[in-house]
């Protein structure tokens, strides 16, 4: 899942991170030669509404991981979720879709978060906010598969020091964590950005720019079928992304036409993307069947949502525990799927709890992991970590 962030320091994606803040402003420089570069307004509101939606979409994930589909976690249920959730895992199925979610948000905050930034800045605030909860992450998770009462496959000491450089996908290691490959394409997503937005300096110019050609480059990537521009350009993630850039510009100006535009197109190129991979025709060997009306309907909500927020419409939604929410959706992201088998298994075949209850239970169990997570490694490395790579040499 993308973690997203929600302060110009942070990220987002189940990897980055969503707390954003910002104000809406224009820049009057477009049609110079050389438009200068914005800096954003300091103390602004936070958008709290946007931590809300990032720690639903990492619920929606977490719904497909523990009811939505078969694998290693029908090991840990005994049977299939299919049986254990009859009614509900056909709607838990969609929660996969919770990832696209992410990509949006991470879009949306990542344009907030590097916009009038220096190169160094952004590589800090990146860095620093995925981090310290990733290498917790890999080692908590690495730990409690090794222990003789998980019955879980361990991966090889070389692959898990592997994985302490998010790597681990384009060198073919294994990975230990499951979601680690929405941090991957988060990872991508913050190069391209860096290098052709943040180096340069971000003006609306620029950025409608980037927009238009990453869609553009993208869409000849899919067509030529070349698994390098694949790699770099992710053509199946990069609507969403660019769609979340878009929504901020509209943030910053929700007269934009360019900006609409932008979204709009990312919308209907995303929603073919999602409906090309997820949908299938009904068949008793697949898990879920999941409908293209149901896939389109959960990624408009999602751009929806997040349009919104750019709008301000959730202005209102500004309570302070949805800060506490958006601090724990990250770790909380990173944990759930492999060690909410160890709680499953536990509470469901050791304990005898129902189904429901299980499943209820593990989130809660995740999200209090993910509060001791966020206190003792992020609140105390983070900050020091985004110091150390700020100092300039």
């Amino acid at each position: 899942m993308s973690t997203v962030e929600s302060s110009p320091a942070l990220t987002s994606s189940p990897g980055a991170d969503a707390s954003a803040e910002a104000g809406p402003s224009t820049e009057a420089g477009d049609s110079a030669s050389v438009p200068p570069r914005i800096v954003p307004k300091k103390h602004v509101p936070r958008l709290r509404a946007l931590d809300g939606l990032r720690l639903i979409a990492a619920l929606m994930v977490a719904a497909y991981h523990y009811g939505g589909r078969d694998g290693e976690v029908s090991g840990a249920w005994g049977t299939s979720p299919q049986l254990q959730f009859p009614t509900l895992h056909t709607w838990f199925a969609y929660g996969c879709l919770g990832v696209q979610i992410f990509f949006v948000i991470s879009g949306f905050v990542i344009c907030m978060s590097g916009w009038g930034r220096s190169l160094r800045s952004f590589f800090a605030s990146r860095v620093s906010r995925l981090m310290p909860a990733y290498w917790a992450a890999i080692v908590l998770v690495t730990a409690v598969f090794a222990l003789p009462v998980v019955a879980y496959h361990a991966v090889s000491p070389s692959d898990a020091l592997v994985n302490l450089t998010l790597m681990q996908q384009p060198l073919g290691a294994d990975r230990v964590l499951g979601v680690c490959w929405t941090l991957w394409a988060e990872v991508r997503f913050y190069a391209l950005f860096a290098l052709c937005v943040v180096l340069p300096g971000a003006t609306r110019q620029r950025v409608i720019l980037f927009c238009a050609s990453w869609t553009l480059a993208a869409a000849i990537a899919q067509a030529a079928r070349e698994p390098l521009l694949d790699l770099i350009l992710m053509p199946e993630y990069a609507p969403f992304f660019i769609g979340g850039i878009g929504l901020y510009l509209v943030h910053r100006d929700r007269r934009d036409a360019y900006a609409w535009g932008i979204v709009l197109v990312s919308w209907l190129i995303g929603q073919h993307y999602a409906v090309a991979r997820l949908w299938h025709a009904p068949d008793p060997q697949f898990f879920s069947n999941r409908s293209s009306t149901g896939i389109i309907l959960v990624v408009t909500l999602g751009f929806m949502a997040v349009a919104a927020v750019a709008l301000g419409l959730l202005n209102r939604a500004n309570w302070p525990w949805l800060t506490v929410a958006g601090a724990l959706t990250y770790p909380f992201y990173l944990v759930h799927e492999h060690l909410g088998w160890v709680a499953i298994k536990a509470y469901h075949q050791s304990l005898g709890l129902p189904s429901y209850a299980t499943a209820l239970l593990t989130v809660v169990t995740m999200l209090i992991l993910a509060w001791l997570l966020n206190r003792l490694v992020e609140d105390r490395l983070t900050p020091r970590l985004r110091s150390a790579l700020s100092k300039p040499r």
